[in-house]
């Protein structure tokens, strides 16, 4: 019995783990999972045909193989912000989306929409 108690206890004194602080989001949101992150960045690089560091800046320190996520070194990350309002806005100007089962909005316009896997859409029909 003491032992069952002794556990009861420390499950109860054990934290939760706190979801992973990202620094520097100026357009997704700051309480963002790991897993909505992860998708939203792979959509990115399907629809541009790139891959992370085609947006995201070398990490200054030479022994990291991951860039610099929260850098705005790059321009186009800059540049895949200010799409990324333009998209919300067309959307919510002309289309009246729908929702899916979690309440967010079903994009109508998207990155895939003009870049169809290419980091520089060419503007042609």
């Amino acid at each position: 019995m003491g032992v069952g108690l002794f556990m009861v206890f420390g499950i109860a004194a054990t934290k939760a783990p706190e979801p992973p602080k990202y620094k520097n989001l100026k357009i997704l949101p700051k309480d963002i999972s790991k897993d909505d992150l992860d998708k939203v960045m792979d959509n990115f690089k399907a629809a541009l045909g790139v891959k992370c560091s085609f947006c995201h800046a070398p990490s200054k320190d030479s022994t990291q193989k991951w860039p610099d996520f929260a850098s705005d070194d790059k321009p186009e990350k800059n540049i895949a912000r200010k799409m990324m309002k333009m998209t919300t806005r067309i959307n919510k100007k002309y289309f009246s989306y729908e929702k899916n089962e979690q309440g967010q909005s079903i994009p109508v316009v998207e990155c895939m929409t003009c870049h169809r896997g290419s980091p520089h859409p060419d503007g042609k029909k």
